[in-house]
């Protein structure tokens, strides 16, 4: 368990890439990887689990609407995309005025 004030250590992806290919080259284990890199051997066999799971090697987000860059910039968003957001939006204050009205 995490201790109040504890800093973690961010592996690079470039190391962490380095650490998944040498494990699945078979020559390495969890244990050896570990020593060699000063890390803990649960460190490396979550790191490959992940990428056993997801294909994704580093601690990237995978593609999805807006290309794994997290928030959707205003720039990248089309007509439709403001409509669907409005209509979102007035979906969503008819719901607040019958709370209201119930009450």
């Amino acid at each position: 368990m995490a201790k109040k004030g504890q800093r973690f250590r961010i592996y690079t992806n470039l190391e962490r890439e380095e650490i998944i290919q040498k494990y699945l080259t078979g020559n390495y284990s969890y244990k050896s990887l570990a020593n060699e890199y000063d890390i803990n051997p649960k460190s490396v066999q979550t790191m490959i689990l992940k990428y056993k799971a997801t294909g994704i090697s580093a601690k990237q987000k995978p593609p999805g609407r807006n290309g794994g860059k997290g928030k959707i910039r205003e720039e990248s968003l089309t007509k439709e995309d403001y409509k669907e957001r409005y209509e979102i939006l007035k979906k969503y204050q008819a719901f607040l005025k019958a709370q209201r009205e119930k009450r």
